[in-house]
């Protein structure tokens, strides 16, 4: 590979290359024929393996953007980060049980379009329109993660995203698994993003979390993501992508197919998925109780109230030591 090709190269896609100075990011919206072409025409013929070299040899990588910029930044966001990671070390050594909670995307059932590839002998054919009229039903997918034993637990709703149904699917994995994973368990400390089914600053969120806390008999203790920071929660990255990689291009004809799918998640690190149906009804447009949020017993942390405090249980004792 000579200077000149390298020359020819540089010039063909500097006419045609996008991006920001400012950050060193830069693109090009040629092909490798193209280019090929396009220096030939210059007085060079070279292959599309030249031109691989090339795009090589100047740093030119073939990349797929990522999601990983947030909106905004808010002002208490490393301190909040510093504090979850505060709170799982001690929970952890502690011997209780942490959890990564939160909601995958909604799906319709029915012969619906869904992105992937799959070995089949014949063409799959679906409607050509999403039309939620056509659908049979839909399936809101809400999972537990249990980061310190690498396991996940998803229910699959068949109703409404809401607070109860989250706190309702926290009671389902811990009556499967949790109470038999974790039989000395006393507190339970939840990571989850600050809206959806799991809001920050909702009296009812409040009110699902303590008759959870009664249920369970279990001090639990959340803290909440800031703001635009989701995508950090655990389960958004050591969980869902999996499960939507087992899912590839399936069509969701059943709840009990998309049930089948996802108990066959599997990663390399061993991490454990079980699936559940939770078939109940949820009402929307729930208010919070008046008369009940004088009775709510939660405990707001010293650091940052708003994002982190703990919901016991009536029957705990007034002396009991938490985390901290």
């Amino acid at each position: 590979m000579t200077p000149e090709i390298s020359s020819l190269f540089l010039d063909v896609v500097r006419e045609h290359t996008a991006g920001s100075p400012q950050h060193a990011i830069c693109w090009t919206n040629l092909r490798q024929p193209e280019i090929a072409r396009r220096i030939s025409a210059a007085g060079r013929k070279v292959s599309c393996r030249i031109v691989r070299q090339l795009l090589k040899k100047h740093g030119f990588v073939r990349r797929q953007a990522q999601k990983k910029k947030s909106f905004k930044q808010h002002p208490e966001r490393n301190p909040q980060f510093q504090n979850i990671t505060a709170l799982k070390a001690k929970y952890l050594a502690a011997g209780q049980p942490v959890r990564s909670m939160d909601t995958k995307k909604k799906e319709m059932l029915g012969n619906f379009y869904r992105n992937g590839k799959l070995y089949t002998r014949e063409t799959l054919e679906v409607l050509d329109h999403d039309f939620p009229s056509y659908s049979t039903g839909k399936v809101v997918p809400h999972g537990v993660y249990d980061i310190g034993l690498n396991k996940a637990h998803v229910n699959l709703g068949l109703s409404h995203d809401t607070t109860e149904f989250a706190c309702d699917s926290v009671a389902r994995w811990w009556s499967l698994h949790g109470r038999r994973d974790h039989p000395h368990a006393t507190q339970l400390l939840i990571l989850c993003d600050g809206g959806g089914s799991n809001p920050s600053r909702s009296p009812l969120f409040q009110q699902d979390l303590q008759s959870l806390a009664n249920s369970l008999d279990l001090e639990i203790r959340i803290a909440h993501f800031p703001p635009y920071c989701s995508k950090h929660n655990p389960i958004e990255h050591r969980v869902f992508p999996h499960v939507t990689r087992a899912c590839e291009g399936v069509v969701f004809q059943s709840v009990s197919l998309v049930k089948q799918l996802i108990e066959r998640t599997q990663t390399r690190s061993g991490l454990q998925v079980t699936v559940d149906i939770l078939d109940r009804v949820y009402e929307t447009g729930r208010k919070a109780a008046q008369e009940l949020k004088a009775s709510l017993r939660v405990v707001a942390d010293a650091i940052l109230p708003a994002w982190n405090y703990t919901v016991l249980p009536t029957s705990t004792a007034q002396n009991r030591e938490l985390i901290s």
